[in-house]
Protein backbone atom coordinates (compact mmCIF):
# COMPACT_ATOMS: atom_id res chain seq x y z
CA UNK A 1 0.00 0.00 0.00
CA UNK A 2 2.66 2.37 0.69
CA UNK A 3 4.26 1.78 -2.24
CA UNK A 4 1.54 2.46 -4.40
CA UNK A 5 1.05 5.58 -2.22
CA UNK A 6 4.18 6.72 -3.39
CA UNK A 7 4.01 5.80 -7.24
CA UNK A 8 0.81 8.36 -7.01
CA UNK A 9 2.46 10.97 -5.38
CA UNK A 10 5.12 10.40 -7.71
CA UNK A 11 2.70 10.71 -10.80
CA UNK A 12 1.23 13.85 -8.89
CA UNK A 13 4.56 15.56 -8.66
CA UNK A 14 6.07 14.79 -11.98
CA UNK A 15 2.22 16.23 -13.48
CA UNK A 16 2.39 19.26 -11.55
CA UNK A 17 6.03 19.77 -13.13
CA UNK A 18 5.23 19.39 -16.28
CA UNK A 19 2.34 21.75 -16.24
CA UNK A 20 3.99 24.23 -14.58
CA UNK A 21 4.27 26.23 -18.04
CA UNK A 22 1.21 25.12 -19.84
CA UNK A 23 -0.53 27.97 -18.38
CA UNK A 24 2.36 30.33 -19.57
CA UNK A 25 1.47 29.17 -23.08
CA UNK A 26 -2.21 29.13 -22.87
CA UNK A 27 -2.72 32.58 -22.12
CA UNK A 28 -0.17 34.03 -24.93
CA UNK A 29 -2.57 33.09 -28.28
CA UNK A 30 -0.57 35.34 -30.15
CA UNK A 31 2.71 33.77 -29.21
CA UNK A 32 3.77 31.74 -32.66
CA UNK A 33 4.01 28.54 -33.54
CA UNK A 34 7.90 28.11 -33.78
CA UNK A 35 7.64 28.78 -29.81
CA UNK A 36 5.09 26.19 -29.14
CA UNK A 37 4.97 22.09 -29.91
CA UNK A 38 1.27 19.54 -29.92
CA UNK A 39 1.40 16.37 -28.98
CA UNK A 40 -0.70 14.28 -32.01
CA UNK A 41 -2.16 11.12 -29.77
CA UNK A 42 -4.77 10.06 -33.07
CA UNK A 43 -5.28 10.53 -36.34
CA UNK A 44 -8.35 9.56 -38.00
CA UNK A 45 -9.74 9.36 -41.12
CA UNK A 46 -13.68 10.22 -40.36
CA UNK A 47 -14.54 13.67 -38.50
CA UNK A 48 -17.12 12.08 -36.85
CA UNK A 49 -14.84 9.29 -35.30
CA UNK A 50 -12.05 11.87 -34.62
CA UNK A 51 -14.52 14.55 -32.77
CA UNK A 52 -15.97 11.41 -30.70
CA UNK A 53 -12.50 10.44 -29.76
CA UNK A 54 -11.39 13.87 -28.78
CA UNK A 55 -14.24 14.37 -26.14
CA UNK A 56 -13.42 10.71 -24.73
CA UNK A 57 -10.01 12.09 -24.53
CA UNK A 58 -11.11 15.74 -23.34
CA UNK A 59 -13.38 13.76 -20.45
CA UNK A 60 -10.33 12.53 -18.91
CA UNK A 61 -7.14 15.00 -20.07
CA UNK A 62 -6.81 18.88 -20.17
CA UNK A 63 -5.80 20.57 -22.99
CA UNK A 64 -7.62 18.53 -25.93
CA UNK A 65 -7.92 19.67 -29.48
CA UNK A 66 -8.92 18.46 -32.82
CA UNK A 67 -7.07 19.89 -36.08
CA UNK A 68 -7.47 19.23 -39.99
CA UNK A 69 -4.12 17.37 -41.21
CA UNK A 70 -5.09 17.18 -44.67
CA UNK A 71 -6.13 14.76 -47.37
CA UNK A 72 -8.84 14.01 -45.22
CA UNK A 73 -7.33 13.19 -42.29
CA UNK A 74 -8.78 14.43 -38.84
CA UNK A 75 -5.62 14.57 -35.58
CA UNK A 76 -6.31 14.66 -31.79
CA UNK A 77 -3.52 16.58 -30.07
CA UNK A 78 -2.64 18.10 -26.66
CA UNK A 79 -1.16 21.77 -26.26
CA UNK A 80 -0.05 23.98 -26.91
CA UNK A 81 3.23 23.44 -24.90
CA UNK A 82 6.48 25.05 -24.84
CA UNK A 83 9.07 22.52 -25.84
CA UNK A 84 10.28 21.28 -22.73
CA UNK A 85 7.15 20.91 -21.42
CA UNK A 86 5.49 19.14 -24.17
CA UNK A 87 8.45 16.55 -23.59
CA UNK A 88 7.91 15.91 -19.67
CA UNK A 89 3.70 15.45 -20.46
CA UNK A 90 5.09 13.22 -23.63
CA UNK A 91 6.70 11.13 -20.97
CA UNK A 92 4.13 11.11 -17.61
CA UNK A 93 1.18 10.47 -20.05
CA UNK A 94 3.04 7.15 -21.87
CA UNK A 95 3.96 6.13 -18.31
CA UNK A 96 0.38 6.11 -17.01
CA UNK A 97 -0.81 5.18 -20.16
CA UNK A 98 -2.95 7.58 -20.48
CA UNK A 99 -1.99 7.79 -24.04
CA UNK A 100 -1.19 5.63 -26.78
CA UNK A 101 2.80 4.96 -26.55
CA UNK A 102 3.06 5.97 -30.24
CA UNK A 103 2.34 9.85 -28.94
CA UNK A 104 5.04 12.39 -30.44
CA UNK A 105 5.69 15.70 -30.76
CA UNK A 106 3.61 17.59 -33.44
CA UNK A 107 4.07 21.27 -34.70
CA UNK A 108 1.59 23.64 -35.63
CA UNK A 109 2.99 24.11 -39.09
CA UNK A 110 1.23 20.46 -40.03
CA UNK A 111 -2.22 21.86 -38.14
CA UNK A 112 -4.90 22.90 -40.11
CA UNK A 113 -8.64 23.98 -39.09
CA UNK A 114 -9.84 23.16 -35.87
CA UNK A 115 -12.74 21.31 -35.46
CA UNK A 116 -12.78 20.49 -31.25
CA UNK A 117 -13.61 22.02 -29.45
CA UNK A 118 -16.47 24.03 -31.11
CA UNK A 119 -16.76 27.44 -30.03
CA UNK A 120 -20.07 26.13 -28.27
CA UNK A 121 -18.06 23.77 -26.38
CA UNK A 122 -14.97 25.47 -25.73
CA UNK A 123 -14.40 27.32 -22.30
CA UNK A 124 -11.27 29.22 -23.80
CA UNK A 125 -10.09 31.38 -26.88
CA UNK A 126 -8.88 28.58 -29.80
CA UNK A 127 -5.80 29.02 -30.88
CA UNK A 128 -5.27 30.57 -34.75
CA UNK A 129 -5.53 28.24 -37.39
CA UNK A 130 -2.80 26.98 -40.10
CA UNK A 131 -3.20 26.70 -43.37
CA UNK A 132 -2.82 22.75 -43.93
CA UNK A 133 0.61 21.61 -45.85
CA UNK A 134 -0.09 20.91 -49.90
CA UNK A 135 2.11 19.33 -52.07
CA UNK A 136 3.41 21.94 -54.19
CA UNK A 137 4.11 20.50 -57.55
CA UNK A 138 7.41 20.82 -59.16
CA UNK A 139 6.27 21.20 -62.73
CA UNK A 140 2.80 20.90 -63.63
CA UNK A 141 4.04 19.45 -66.70
CA UNK A 142 6.04 16.76 -65.43
CA UNK A 143 4.87 16.09 -61.87
CA UNK A 144 2.16 14.40 -60.81
CA UNK A 145 0.18 13.21 -57.25
CA UNK A 146 -1.77 10.04 -57.04
CA UNK A 147 -5.66 10.86 -56.77
CA UNK A 148 -6.89 10.96 -53.57
CA UNK A 149 -8.54 8.37 -51.91
CA UNK A 150 -12.39 8.93 -52.23
CA UNK A 151 -13.28 7.07 -49.10
CA UNK A 152 -10.71 8.79 -46.88
CA UNK A 153 -12.69 11.84 -46.53
CA UNK A 154 -15.91 10.09 -46.23
CA UNK A 155 -16.94 11.46 -43.07
CA UNK A 156 -19.11 8.31 -41.93
CA UNK A 157 -18.30 6.13 -38.38
CA UNK A 158 -17.62 2.79 -39.17
CA UNK A 159 -20.02 0.48 -37.48
CA UNK A 160 -19.63 -1.39 -34.81
CA UNK A 161 -19.36 -5.16 -35.48
CA UNK A 162 -20.32 -8.25 -33.60
CA UNK A 163 -17.02 -11.24 -32.99
CA UNK A 164 -18.73 -12.71 -36.04
CA UNK A 165 -19.18 -10.32 -37.95
CA UNK A 166 -15.74 -8.97 -37.11
CA UNK A 167 -14.24 -12.77 -38.13
CA UNK A 168 -16.28 -12.38 -41.74
CA UNK A 169 -14.23 -8.82 -42.67
CA UNK A 170 -11.04 -10.29 -41.63
CA UNK A 171 -11.25 -13.62 -43.44
CA UNK A 172 -11.40 -10.75 -46.53
CA UNK A 173 -8.05 -9.18 -45.77
CA UNK A 174 -5.08 -10.28 -48.20
CA UNK A 175 -2.13 -11.68 -46.81
CA UNK A 176 -0.49 -8.24 -46.64
CA UNK A 177 -3.17 -6.35 -44.88
CA UNK A 178 -2.37 -9.06 -42.46
CA UNK A 179 1.22 -8.78 -42.15
CA UNK A 180 0.42 -4.69 -41.73
CA UNK A 181 -1.50 -5.56 -39.06
CA UNK A 182 1.35 -7.89 -37.37
CA UNK A 183 3.51 -4.63 -38.17
CA UNK A 184 1.63 -2.40 -36.36
CA UNK A 185 1.09 -4.85 -33.57
CA UNK A 186 4.72 -4.97 -33.14
CA UNK A 187 5.49 -1.53 -33.65
CA UNK A 188 2.76 -0.80 -30.91
CA UNK A 189 4.78 -3.47 -28.64
CA UNK A 190 2.31 -5.41 -28.28
CA UNK A 191 3.29 -8.74 -30.94
CA UNK A 192 6.77 -10.12 -30.56
CA UNK A 193 6.93 -12.96 -33.12
CA UNK A 194 7.12 -13.38 -37.12
CA UNK A 195 5.26 -11.19 -39.31
CA UNK A 196 3.82 -14.13 -41.30
CA UNK A 197 -0.08 -12.60 -42.14
CA UNK A 198 -1.00 -16.18 -39.62
CA UNK A 199 -3.18 -14.91 -36.90
CA UNK A 200 -2.30 -17.68 -34.55
CA UNK A 201 -1.83 -17.81 -30.84
CA UNK A 202 0.47 -15.08 -30.33
CA UNK A 203 -0.90 -12.40 -32.98
CA UNK A 204 -4.84 -13.26 -31.23
CA UNK A 205 -2.80 -12.26 -27.88
CA UNK A 206 -1.78 -9.66 -29.05
CA UNK A 207 -4.97 -8.49 -30.37
CA UNK A 208 -6.55 -9.09 -26.81
CA UNK A 209 -4.17 -7.46 -25.07
CA UNK A 210 -4.13 -4.03 -27.35
CA UNK A 211 -7.67 -4.30 -27.63
CA UNK A 212 -7.50 -3.95 -23.34
CA UNK A 213 -5.02 -0.62 -23.62
CA UNK A 214 -7.09 1.19 -25.93
CA UNK A 215 -10.51 0.27 -23.89
CA UNK A 216 -12.09 -2.38 -26.58
CA UNK A 217 -12.90 -5.63 -25.10
CA UNK A 218 -10.37 -8.00 -25.17
CA UNK A 219 -12.31 -10.53 -27.72
CA UNK A 220 -8.46 -11.24 -29.92
CA UNK A 221 -10.86 -10.28 -32.67
CA UNK A 222 -9.92 -7.04 -34.09
CA UNK A 223 -13.02 -5.14 -35.82
CA UNK A 224 -12.80 -3.21 -39.45
CA UNK A 225 -12.82 -0.16 -37.35
CA UNK A 226 -10.12 -0.86 -34.66
CA UNK A 227 -8.13 -2.54 -37.57
CA UNK A 228 -8.72 1.16 -38.89
CA UNK A 229 -7.87 2.76 -35.81
CA UNK A 230 -4.27 0.15 -34.69
CA UNK A 231 -3.25 1.22 -38.60
CA UNK A 232 -3.81 5.16 -37.70
CA UNK A 233 -2.14 4.81 -34.60
CA UNK A 234 0.89 3.42 -36.57
CA UNK A 235 0.90 5.87 -39.49
CA UNK A 236 0.28 8.71 -37.38
CA UNK A 237 4.29 9.94 -37.70
CA UNK A 238 4.15 9.57 -41.83
CA UNK A 239 0.21 11.47 -41.27
CA UNK A 240 1.83 13.93 -38.90
CA UNK A 241 4.77 15.01 -42.08
CA UNK A 242 2.24 14.55 -44.75
CA UNK A 243 4.00 11.47 -46.19
CA UNK A 244 2.37 12.02 -50.34
CA UNK A 245 2.82 10.20 -52.92
CA UNK A 246 5.40 12.40 -55.77
CA UNK A 247 6.00 11.64 -59.98
CA UNK A 248 8.80 13.65 -61.15
CA UNK A 249 9.03 12.44 -64.86
CA UNK A 250 11.94 14.88 -65.37
CA UNK A 251 14.07 12.77 -62.76
CA UNK A 252 12.35 9.67 -63.77
CA UNK A 253 11.71 9.12 -60.01
CA UNK A 254 8.47 8.21 -58.31
CA UNK A 255 8.39 8.09 -54.48
CA UNK A 256 6.63 9.50 -51.19
CA UNK A 257 7.86 12.10 -49.55
CA UNK A 258 7.04 14.08 -46.55
CA UNK A 259 5.24 16.85 -48.15
CA UNK A 260 4.06 18.63 -44.94
CA UNK A 261 8.05 19.45 -44.26
CA UNK A 262 9.44 19.63 -47.51
CA UNK A 263 8.48 21.47 -50.64
CA UNK A 264 10.48 21.86 -54.24
CA UNK A 265 13.14 24.27 -54.81
CA UNK A 266 15.08 23.87 -58.28
CA UNK A 267 16.78 21.13 -60.27
CA UNK A 268 20.32 21.40 -60.33
CA UNK A 269 21.96 18.44 -61.91
CA UNK A 270 22.30 15.75 -60.56
CA UNK A 271 19.61 16.63 -58.02
CA UNK A 272 16.06 17.94 -57.82
CA UNK A 273 16.39 19.77 -54.85
CA UNK A 274 13.29 19.97 -52.13
CA UNK A 275 14.21 22.75 -49.36
CA UNK A 276 12.49 22.30 -45.77
CA UNK A 277 8.94 24.01 -46.06
CA UNK A 278 8.27 23.03 -41.97
CA UNK A 279 9.10 23.18 -38.86
CA UNK A 280 11.44 20.03 -38.62
CA UNK A 281 14.36 21.20 -40.84
CA UNK A 282 13.78 18.31 -43.38
CA UNK A 283 15.23 18.40 -46.71
CA UNK A 284 15.22 15.92 -49.30
CA UNK A 285 17.27 15.45 -52.78
CA UNK A 286 16.19 12.93 -55.81
CA UNK A 287 19.15 12.09 -57.56
CA UNK A 288 19.32 11.14 -61.25
CA UNK A 289 21.60 11.36 -63.94
CA UNK A 290 23.16 9.25 -66.51
CA UNK A 291 26.18 8.14 -66.15
CA UNK A 292 28.61 4.37 -65.60
CA UNK A 293 30.12 2.69 -62.20
CA UNK A 294 32.81 5.39 -62.78
CA UNK A 295 30.42 8.55 -62.22
CA UNK A 296 29.01 6.09 -59.64
CA UNK A 297 31.65 6.42 -58.05
CA UNK A 298 32.43 10.10 -58.47
CA UNK A 299 29.31 10.76 -57.14
CA UNK A 300 30.00 8.45 -54.04
CA UNK A 301 32.87 10.84 -53.25
CA UNK A 302 31.13 14.05 -53.77
CA UNK A 303 28.16 13.55 -51.88
CA UNK A 304 30.99 13.05 -49.04
CA UNK A 305 32.28 16.67 -49.38
CA UNK A 306 28.39 18.18 -49.10
CA UNK A 307 27.34 19.79 -45.15
CA UNK A 308 24.36 17.77 -45.52
CA UNK A 309 26.21 14.34 -44.99
CA UNK A 310 27.89 14.64 -42.00
CA UNK A 311 31.15 12.68 -41.59
CA UNK A 312 30.25 9.93 -38.64
CA UNK A 313 28.42 7.72 -40.07
CA UNK A 314 28.58 3.92 -41.97
CA UNK A 315 29.36 3.84 -45.86
CA UNK A 316 28.94 1.51 -47.99
CA UNK A 317 30.03 0.92 -52.03
CA UNK A 318 29.64 -2.03 -53.74
CA UNK A 319 28.88 -3.11 -57.24
CA UNK A 320 26.76 -0.64 -58.95
CA UNK A 321 25.24 1.01 -56.02
CA UNK A 322 26.44 3.06 -52.87
CA UNK A 323 24.79 4.38 -49.34
CA UNK A 324 25.86 7.07 -47.31
CA UNK A 325 24.51 8.00 -43.98
CA UNK A 326 26.11 10.87 -41.63
CA UNK A 327 25.29 12.04 -38.36
CA UNK A 328 26.45 15.35 -36.74
CA UNK A 329 25.77 18.83 -36.74
CA UNK A 330 22.00 18.58 -35.41
CA UNK A 331 21.25 16.22 -38.43
CA UNK A 332 21.44 12.52 -39.37
CA UNK A 333 21.20 12.13 -43.25
CA UNK A 334 20.83 8.70 -45.64
CA UNK A 335 21.91 8.58 -48.98
CA UNK A 336 21.42 5.70 -51.52
CA UNK A 337 22.08 5.69 -55.13
CA UNK A 338 22.25 2.99 -58.33
CA UNK A 339 23.19 2.47 -61.81
CA UNK A 340 20.79 0.54 -63.85
CA UNK A 341 20.89 0.59 -67.73
CA UNK A 342 23.45 3.96 -68.05
CA UNK A 343 21.23 6.04 -65.72
CA UNK A 344 22.02 6.28 -61.75
CA UNK A 345 19.38 7.43 -59.62
CA UNK A 346 18.62 7.61 -55.64
CA UNK A 347 17.71 10.06 -52.84
CA UNK A 348 18.67 11.85 -50.08
CA UNK A 349 16.77 12.39 -46.81
CA UNK A 350 18.05 14.87 -44.39
CA UNK A 351 16.48 14.63 -40.72
CA UNK A 352 16.97 16.57 -37.83
CA UNK A 353 18.69 14.61 -34.48
CA UNK A 354 16.53 13.49 -31.75
CA UNK A 355 13.59 12.30 -34.15
CA UNK A 356 14.57 8.56 -34.48
CA UNK A 357 11.80 6.72 -34.62
CA UNK A 358 9.39 9.40 -36.88
CA UNK A 359 12.78 9.51 -39.35
CA UNK A 360 12.72 5.83 -39.79
CA UNK A 361 9.40 5.59 -41.03
CA UNK A 362 9.88 8.17 -43.22
CA UNK A 363 12.83 6.78 -44.60
CA UNK A 364 11.38 3.46 -44.86
CA UNK A 365 8.55 4.66 -46.49
CA UNK A 366 10.33 6.24 -49.14
CA UNK A 367 12.86 3.54 -49.91
CA UNK A 368 9.83 0.88 -50.01
CA UNK A 369 7.90 3.05 -52.20
CA UNK A 370 11.07 4.22 -54.67
CA UNK A 371 10.17 3.39 -58.44
CA UNK A 372 12.26 4.31 -61.48
CA UNK A 373 10.43 5.44 -64.59
CA UNK A 374 11.45 6.47 -67.72
CA UNK A 375 13.30 9.62 -68.09
CA UNK A 376 16.93 11.20 -66.45
CA UNK A 377 17.36 14.54 -65.49
CA UNK A 378 19.23 16.46 -67.96
CA UNK A 379 22.58 17.12 -67.66
CA UNK A 380 22.72 20.62 -67.88
CA UNK A 381 19.76 21.26 -65.34
CA UNK A 382 20.69 24.07 -63.70
CA UNK A 383 23.38 25.05 -65.56
CA UNK A 384 22.29 29.00 -65.31
CA UNK A 385 22.80 29.14 -61.55
CA UNK A 386 24.90 31.20 -59.78
CA UNK A 387 28.51 29.68 -59.54
CA UNK A 388 30.46 29.23 -56.32
CA UNK A 389 33.49 27.15 -55.32
CA UNK A 390 31.78 26.73 -51.98
CA UNK A 391 28.90 24.77 -53.51
CA UNK A 392 28.23 21.95 -55.44
CA UNK A 393 24.89 21.59 -57.70
CA UNK A 394 23.71 24.80 -55.02
CA UNK A 395 24.65 22.56 -51.86
CA UNK A 396 27.07 23.77 -49.56
CA UNK A 397 30.51 22.14 -49.42
CA UNK A 398 31.80 20.92 -46.16
CA UNK A 399 35.28 23.30 -45.12
CA UNK A 400 37.42 22.60 -42.43
CA UNK A 401 37.17 24.82 -39.48
CA UNK A 402 41.29 26.00 -40.01
CA UNK A 403 43.84 24.63 -42.37
CA UNK A 404 47.59 25.13 -42.26
CA UNK A 405 50.80 23.59 -43.83
CA UNK A 406 52.28 20.78 -42.93
CA UNK A 407 55.58 18.37 -44.69
CA UNK A 408 55.77 14.85 -44.85
CA UNK A 409 59.32 13.72 -42.72
CA UNK A 410 59.57 9.67 -43.78
CA UNK A 411 58.39 7.43 -46.44
CA UNK A 412 55.47 6.10 -44.34
CA UNK A 413 53.38 9.61 -44.58
CA UNK A 414 54.09 11.31 -41.36
CA UNK A 415 54.10 14.84 -41.18
CA UNK A 416 55.34 17.87 -39.08
CA UNK A 417 53.12 21.03 -38.54
CA UNK A 418 51.89 23.96 -36.32
CA UNK A 419 50.26 22.46 -33.05
CA UNK A 420 48.01 25.03 -34.11
CA UNK A 421 45.93 23.68 -36.34
CA UNK A 422 45.09 20.43 -34.51
CA UNK A 423 43.96 22.33 -31.27
CA UNK A 424 40.16 20.88 -30.78
CA UNK A 425 39.32 19.06 -33.64
CA UNK A 426 37.17 16.17 -34.14
CA UNK A 427 39.19 15.04 -37.20
CA UNK A 428 42.72 15.98 -39.32
CA UNK A 429 43.24 15.36 -42.74
CA UNK A 430 45.68 15.97 -44.88
CA UNK A 431 45.00 17.14 -48.45
CA UNK A 432 41.00 16.97 -47.42
CA UNK A 433 41.04 13.35 -48.00
CA UNK A 434 43.36 11.28 -45.80
CA UNK A 435 42.80 10.97 -42.11
CA UNK A 436 45.67 11.57 -39.98
CA UNK A 437 46.16 11.26 -36.34
CA UNK A 438 48.18 13.20 -33.46
CA UNK A 439 51.16 11.32 -32.29
CA UNK A 440 53.12 14.28 -30.81
CA UNK A 441 51.98 17.84 -29.82
CA UNK A 442 54.03 20.23 -27.71
CA UNK A 443 51.69 23.62 -27.82
CA UNK A 444 54.66 25.42 -25.98
CA UNK A 445 56.91 24.58 -28.84
CA UNK A 446 54.33 25.30 -31.61
CA UNK A 447 55.04 21.79 -33.22
CA UNK A 448 52.97 18.77 -34.05
CA UNK A 449 53.81 15.44 -35.36
CA UNK A 450 50.78 13.00 -37.31
CA UNK A 451 50.79 10.04 -38.30
CA UNK A 452 48.24 8.83 -40.89
CA UNK A 453 45.75 6.47 -40.82
CA UNK A 454 46.81 4.29 -43.43
CA UNK A 455 50.40 4.64 -44.89
CA UNK A 456 50.99 7.45 -47.49
CA UNK A 457 53.66 7.40 -50.24
CA UNK A 458 55.17 11.07 -50.46
CA UNK A 459 56.23 12.26 -53.18
CA UNK A 460 59.24 14.05 -51.51
CA UNK A 461 60.37 13.73 -48.14
CA UNK A 462 61.82 16.36 -45.53
CA UNK A 463 65.84 16.08 -45.06
CA UNK A 464 66.54 18.70 -41.66
CA UNK A 465 69.93 20.54 -42.14
CA UNK A 466 72.66 19.27 -39.60
CA UNK A 467 73.82 22.79 -38.76
CA UNK A 468 72.44 26.53 -39.21
CA UNK A 469 72.35 28.48 -42.33
CA UNK A 470 74.19 31.92 -42.18
CA UNK A 471 72.79 34.67 -41.10
CA UNK A 472 71.26 36.99 -43.90
CA UNK A 473 71.12 33.50 -46.08
CA UNK A 474 68.22 33.34 -48.51
CA UNK A 475 65.23 30.81 -47.40
CA UNK A 476 62.30 29.99 -48.57
CA UNK A 477 58.97 28.42 -47.08
CA UNK A 478 56.72 26.54 -49.32
CA UNK A 479 52.57 26.96 -47.81
CA UNK A 480 49.41 26.82 -48.89
CA UNK A 481 49.26 30.39 -48.23
CA UNK A 482 45.71 30.64 -48.61
CA UNK A 483 43.98 27.39 -47.28
CA UNK A 484 44.29 25.37 -49.86
CA UNK A 485 42.12 27.58 -51.92
CA UNK A 486 44.77 27.59 -54.62
CA UNK A 487 45.11 23.78 -54.74
CA UNK A 488 48.83 23.76 -54.61
CA UNK A 489 51.40 25.29 -52.19
CA UNK A 490 53.31 28.13 -53.38
CA UNK A 491 56.65 28.90 -52.36
CA UNK A 492 57.48 32.53 -50.23
CA UNK A 493 61.23 34.11 -50.27
CA UNK A 494 62.91 35.61 -47.23
CA UNK A 495 66.07 35.58 -45.28
CA UNK A 496 67.55 34.49 -42.06
CA UNK A 497 68.06 37.30 -39.63
CA UNK A 498 69.12 35.79 -36.46
CA UNK A 499 69.15 31.70 -34.68
CA UNK A 500 67.14 33.41 -31.67
CA UNK A 501 63.87 34.78 -31.12
CA UNK A 502 63.38 38.07 -29.75
CA UNK A 503 63.24 36.58 -26.03
CA UNK A 504 66.84 34.82 -26.98
CA UNK A 505 65.05 31.50 -27.51
CA UNK A 506 67.81 29.62 -29.50
CA UNK A 507 65.28 26.69 -30.65
CA UNK A 508 63.18 29.61 -32.74
CA UNK A 509 64.78 31.68 -35.70
CA UNK A 510 63.73 34.74 -36.59
CA UNK A 511 62.96 35.27 -39.96
CA UNK A 512 62.35 38.42 -42.49
CA UNK A 513 59.76 36.96 -44.84
CA UNK A 514 55.91 38.14 -45.62
CA UNK A 515 53.50 35.23 -44.97
CA UNK A 516 49.77 34.69 -44.91
CA UNK A 517 48.20 32.36 -42.32
CA UNK A 518 47.81 29.49 -44.15
CA UNK A 519 52.08 29.10 -44.65
CA UNK A 520 52.04 28.07 -40.64
CA UNK A 521 53.85 24.52 -40.72
CA UNK A 522 55.18 24.97 -44.04
CA UNK A 523 59.11 24.03 -44.37
CA UNK A 524 61.82 26.85 -44.45
CA UNK A 525 64.30 25.51 -46.69
CA UNK A 526 67.65 27.04 -47.86
CA UNK A 527 68.47 27.15 -51.66
CA UNK A 528 70.26 23.72 -51.44
CA UNK A 529 66.94 22.24 -50.44
CA UNK A 530 67.91 21.15 -46.66
CA UNK A 531 65.21 21.96 -44.37
CA UNK A 532 66.27 24.41 -41.46
CA UNK A 533 62.79 24.58 -40.14
CA UNK A 534 59.03 24.82 -39.55
CA UNK A 535 57.16 28.04 -39.93
CA UNK A 536 55.35 28.83 -36.87
CA UNK A 537 51.80 30.16 -36.64
CA UNK A 538 51.96 34.72 -36.39
CA UNK A 539 51.68 36.01 -32.57
CA UNK A 540 48.57 36.67 -31.46
CA UNK A 541 49.94 38.58 -28.78
CA UNK A 542 49.71 42.57 -27.76
CA UNK A 543 52.68 43.33 -28.81
CA UNK A 544 52.55 44.06 -32.71
CA UNK A 545 55.49 43.24 -34.33
CA UNK A 546 56.83 45.02 -37.73
CA UNK A 547 55.32 43.88 -41.34
CA UNK A 548 57.76 40.77 -42.98
CA UNK A 549 59.15 39.09 -39.24
CA UNK A 550 58.03 35.81 -38.81
CA UNK A 551 59.82 32.93 -36.64
CA UNK A 552 60.50 29.08 -37.30
CA UNK A 553 61.15 26.42 -35.15
CA UNK A 554 64.45 25.04 -36.00
CA UNK A 555 65.74 22.01 -37.14
CA UNK A 556 67.03 20.93 -33.67
CA UNK A 557 63.75 21.09 -31.79
CA UNK A 558 61.69 19.62 -35.17
CA UNK A 559 64.10 16.22 -34.30
CA UNK A 560 63.36 16.08 -30.74
CA UNK A 561 59.92 16.36 -31.52
CA UNK A 562 60.30 13.83 -33.92
CA UNK A 563 62.18 11.73 -31.86
CA UNK A 564 59.45 11.92 -29.04
CA UNK A 565 56.78 10.72 -32.05
CA UNK A 566 59.03 7.93 -32.79
CA UNK A 567 59.77 9.22 -36.23
CA UNK A 568 63.10 8.53 -37.56
CA UNK A 569 64.50 11.27 -39.20
CA UNK A 570 66.38 11.76 -42.64
CA UNK A 571 69.68 14.41 -42.51
CA UNK A 572 70.32 16.70 -45.47
CA UNK A 573 74.00 16.14 -46.87
CA UNK A 574 76.78 18.36 -45.79
CA UNK A 575 78.27 20.56 -48.16
CA UNK A 576 75.53 20.45 -51.01
CA UNK A 577 75.02 23.46 -54.02
CA UNK A 578 72.41 25.22 -54.62
CA UNK A 579 69.61 23.87 -56.58
CA UNK A 580 67.96 25.26 -59.11
CA UNK A 581 65.02 27.28 -58.73
CA UNK A 582 62.51 24.91 -60.66
CA UNK A 583 64.23 21.81 -59.02
CA UNK A 584 63.74 24.08 -55.69
CA UNK A 585 60.16 24.00 -56.07
CA UNK A 586 59.14 20.64 -57.07
CA UNK A 587 61.23 19.44 -53.89
CA UNK A 588 59.66 22.09 -51.43
CA UNK A 589 55.81 21.22 -53.09
CA UNK A 590 56.32 17.34 -52.90
CA UNK A 591 57.12 17.36 -49.37
CA UNK A 592 54.29 20.07 -48.80
CA UNK A 593 50.78 18.85 -47.71
CA UNK A 594 47.75 20.86 -46.46
CA UNK A 595 46.73 20.27 -42.99
CA UNK A 596 43.31 20.48 -42.14
CA UNK A 597 41.04 20.46 -38.80
CA UNK A 598 37.41 19.89 -39.06
CA UNK A 599 34.47 20.04 -36.48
Amino acid sequence: MKTLIATLALSLMALASAFSGVATAQTSPQQSAQDTVWIQIAARASLREAQAEAQEFAARLPDVSGFALGGGWYGIVLGPYARNDADRVLQVYRAERQIPRDSFIAFGRNLGNQFYPTAASANTETQPTVESPVLEPIDPAVVTEAPADPTASAQTLLPDETPAEARRSESRLTREERKDLQIALKAAGFYTSTIDGAFGRGTRGSMSDWQSARGYAPTGVLTTAQRQALMDEYNAPLISVGMAPLTDTKAGIALNIPAGEVTFDRYESPFALFKSSGDLGAQVLLISQPGDKRTLYGLYDIMQTLKIVPLDGPRQRSGNSFTLEGRGNGIVSYTEARLANGEIKGFTLVWPMGDDDRRARVLAEMQNSFERIDGVLDPAAGADAPQNVDLVSGLDVRKPRLSRSGFYVDAKGSVVTTSDVVAGCARVTLDHEYQAEVAFNDSAAGIAVLRPVEPLAPMAVAALASASARLQSDIAVSGFSYEGVLGAPSLSWGSLQDVKDLSGNTGVARLQLTSQPGDAGGPVLTTDGAVQGMLLSQSKGATQLPDGVSFAANADSLRSALSSAGVTVTDASAGATALPVGALTRQASGMTVLVSCWE
